[in-house]
């Protein structure tokens, strides 16, 4: 038996790392995949947060602060009516607004929501299928121009008969949305040249191309001036699920299904075995007999086809009387911040798109109600990447056991006894 003095050192226990896998797949793995209690507390503390700036923010607020230590309820009182208020207004511009006469008129803000999700959860999809392979695609805004520019081509341009019509131009902007993506792939596969670069590059090259094509006979209007496309034709748009007064169209039931394929895929298929083996290990996966450079085409083929679902979906839904270069509104970027909410599952992405659907659907709302700078839900998104990207200040805050600590004393007792 050895003397305290020979023992073992103990060490701090450092964040596993499988053999073999590098620091960037190990950090990406840590972000996309941790817990699902980590994401709700941090929705829940970014909440918090923009509960502070909007008090902090408040007129009344600052005014009742000015005599806080006379009458120090007033001050209290005047955050409860500020916080509650945007938060109420909030609710009432995206789930149900009850100050509406009937259940029609009152659940029409739901249905904004889900229009607003719509895109969201399928671009965020296309995100989280390459986080599960191990690779961050940034490039939804590019792969989503090129898909909406093809889609929209096809719905302003040909004439075919109603169902066929619409049919084709959904499927020309999934496949140019994939091919967009692809070439991502091929790059990563071919010369090991980093996703992240690539896309970042497509994304300009896509931005720049359909800018071009907007002020040629190819995609702008005719007779106009203006760098924007013709109204889709009425036999190639999503049709509206409720009826007029209501925005949300069946662009919404094509995310379901979407949603339902890459679970499928991801969970029940040969294929999401190999993407789940590679963004666990790629080494490993590639002793193990899988073609990795093959994988990471196909995955990118794939993420950006359903990035550009979303393209689609504005193209042939949301913004049907012609659209421009903006028409990506953000949502290639705000897709990473779905995929990551929803810790690159697809129900999760599903749940976290409708969350932040329903944040840009009540964020109007609660300007307009109480004043409050719709600045601050982009606050609050933002805060919520930040505490999603670092698990341990969450766990910190909520006192929350790491992953595995349970077995530390055991390991260090052992180690002493040696």
């Amino acid at each position: 038996m050895p003397s305290p003095s020979q023992a073992a050192p103990i060490v701090p226990d450092a964040p596993e790392k499988e053999p073999g896998e590098s620091r960037w797949h190990a950090f990406v793995r840590e972000v996309t995949q941790g817990s699902v209690l980590i994401s709700v507390l941090a929705v829940l503390l970014s909440i918090i947060a923009g509960g502070i700036l909007i008090a902090a923010t408040d007129e009344d607020v600052q005014r009742a602060a000015g005599y806080f230590f006379a009458r120090p309820l007033d001050t209290f009182r005047a955050i409860w009516d500020s916080v509650a208020g945007a938060y109420s207004a909030l609710f009432q511009g995206a789930v149900y607004n009850f100050r509406r006469p009937g259940f029609a008129a009152g659940i029409r803000p739901l249905t904004e929501t889900l229009t607003f999700a719509t895109p969201l959860i399928a671009a965020g999809l296309g995100v989280a299928l390459a986080f599960r392979v191990g690779l961050f695609n940034i490039g939804g805004r590019g792969q989503m121009l090129i898909a909406a520019a093809a889609a929209g081509w096809v719905g302003f341009a040909l004439d075919l008969p109603f169902g066929i019509h619409l049919l084709a131009a959904v499927v020309a902007g999934i496949i140019a949305g994939g091919v967009w993506g692809g070439i991502a792939g091929l790059l990563k596969a071919r010369t090991g040249a980093h996703e992240v670069i690539t896309t970042i590059m497509l994304n300009f090259i896509a931005f720049y191309l359909v800018s071009f094509l907007l002020r040629t006979p190819v995609l702008q209007a005719p007779g106009s001036n203006n760098p924007k496309t013709p109204a889709m034709k009425e036999t190639a748009v999503f049709p509206d699920l409720f009826g007029p007064g209501y925005n949300l169209h069946a662009g919404f039931l094509f995310v379901i299904v979407a949603t339902v394929v890459v679970w499928y895929l991801l969970n029940r298929s040969n294929v999401g075995f190999q993407f789940r083996a590679v963004g666990e290990n790629p080494h490993a996966a590639r002793v193990a007999g899988i073609n990795v450079p093959s994988v990471y085409v196909w995955a990118m083929v794939i993420s950006g086809a359903l990035i550009g679902l979303a393209g689609t979906a504005q193209a042939l839904g949301t913004i049907k009387t012609g659209f421009g270069s903006g028409i990506d509104a953000g949502i290639g970027f705000d897709a990473i911040t779905v995929a990551l909410l929803g810790r690159s599952r697809p129900w999760g992405v599903f749940a976290a798109g409708i969350l932040f659907g329903a944040f840009k659907a009540g964020g109007f709302s609660m300007q307009a109600a109480e004043g409050v700078p719709v600045d601050i839900v982009l606050v609050v998104q933002s805060l919520i990447v930040l505490f999603i990207a670092a698990p341990p200040l969450v766990r910190t805050i909520f006192r929350l056991r790491t992953p595995g600590a349970s077995q530390r004393p055991s390991r260090r007792r052992k180690a002493v006894a040696r």
